[in-house]
């Protein structure tokens, strides 16, 4: 079993930063890529951004250039620094995480509400 836990989401002002932060633990073997989705009032689930175990990555065109993700692979862990917050950045956020065999797993989420 793998658990995946996000920290680091709030309330923030336009314009304004804030840092995602999501731990890996558990039945970890290989992973293949982990990254971050989000879900905004009324919306499908969509991938803002993810990184492979060899450091590709992976950015919707609406966050590029305002957020970056890194990995740390030794800690399991995966961070989304979002820069230029806007208002229609609100969403809650997922981690997620993908085994080398294929398996996919969800953190529970953490609220990003982006008003002045």
């Amino acid at each position: 079993q793998v658990h995946l836990v996000e920290s680091g989401g709030g309330l923030v002002q336009p314009g304004g930063s804030l840092r995602l932060t999501c731990v890996a633990s558990g039945s970890i073997f290989s992973i293949s890529a982990m990254g971050w989705y989000r879900q905004r009032p009324g919306k499908q689930r969509e991938l803002v951004a993810d990184i492979s175990s060899g450091g590709s990555t992976r950015y919707a065109d609406s966050v590029k250039g305002r957020f970056t993700i890194s990995r740390d692979n030794a800690k399991n862990t995966v961070y989304l620094q979002m820069n230029s917050l806007k208002p229609e950045d609100t969403a809650v956020y997922y981690c997620r995480l993908v085994t080398t065999l294929g398996y996919g797993y969800w953190g529970q989420g953490t609220q990003v509400t982006v008003s002045s």
